[in-house]
């Protein structure tokens, strides 16, 4: 095992079983072959060519495409197709800046391969003997991942909020921090993967902040998605990640990106160039954003 097998294990995908899912003439998603042919059972939503899949004429505004996909997700959480409903609306977006196309239920995203984006925070403790960093086990009753390790701070970005304000939102919620000392947290940019998974494609995109903790502060969890907390020395979560999978896979990506930031992982690793461009791999969409 090595930093190179934890990043190709994000990155599995073939999309010779796929076809591209346009709006506005922009590729924005992929759609599996094989459910191409529900999607034209619905011809009112979607319009669906032996080149790919969009939605039908008349859908050519965001409440329209929104309200339709949400008559789908119900449809398709019904017949079974979909296991679960999240509640949770994402948007889907040309950026951060720009009003979104449409909003679709998180759960659904996968199926039609946009990329989600995700904040994910790294919680270091500067102490005499070195560089620590706070650890989460997730719950065992998670229906994703039970039991894996995970960044101190993760989720996913819903519709209606700045990174910012979710950043403090889940630091609140999964470990208890302040939200003006999560307000703190720095930006530190972002790494990019695409696995292709049971459901779909995940080609994501996390945005990573780092958030520098009191020595004396004991992070706790409230929603109920952390078993518990460790603080380790950053050795400890090196080795880990490069020698073993206990860590949910697209944590491992945030983590190594941090060694190299802090120079924990620096020019003399073998393969560091290699690591380096393995972080930010181009994404199989165009330049558009799910927040």
């Amino acid at each position: 095992m090595g930093w190179l097998d934890r990043i190709a294990e994000c990155n599995r995908h073939d999309l010779s079983g796929f076809l591209p899912f346009e709006v506005e003439g922009r590729r924005i998603g992929w759609v599996r072959r094989s459910l191409c042919g529900q999607l034209a059972e619905r011809p009112e939503v979607f319009a669906v060519t032996a080149e790919g899949a969009g939605f039908a004429p008349g859908l050519d505004t965001p409440g329209r495409r929104s309200a339709a996909l949400a008559d789908v997700v119900r449809e398709w959480h019904g017949s079974g197709l979909l296991r679960r409903v999240s509640g949770e609306l994402l948007a889907v977006g040309a950026s951060l800046a720009e009003p979104p196309l449409f909003l679709i239920d998180r759960s659904a995203v996968q199926a039609f391969c946009f990329s989600a984006v995700g904040v994910h925070v790294n919680g270091y403790v500067r102490r005499d003997d070195g560089l620590h960093v706070w650890i989460a086990e997730r719950a065992a009753g998670r229906h994703s991942y039970p039991g894996m390790l995970d960044n101190m701070v993760a989720g996913g970005q819903p519709a209606g909020l700045s990174l910012m304000e979710n950043v403090v939102k889940e630091a609140g919620e999964e470990a208890g921090i302040p939200s003006a000392l999560a307000g703190t947290a720095r930006s530190a940019g972002a790494v990019t993967y695409c696995l292709e998974t049971e459901a779909g494609l995940r080609p994501d995109i996390l945005y990573v902040y780092d958030l520098q903790l009191p020595a004396g502060f004991q992070p706790r969890n409230s929603d109920g998605e952390v078993a518990h907390f460790e603080l380790w020395p950053v050795s400890r979560l090196a080795e880990t990640v490069r020698d073993t999978a206990r860590f949910k896979f697209n944590c491992n990506l945030v983590i190594i990106d941090f060694l190299i930031r802090w120079g924990v992982l620096g020019p003399e690793e073998p393969d560091y160039a290699a690591i380096l461009a393995g972080l930010r791999p181009a994404l199989p969409i165009a330049p558009w954003r799910l927040w």
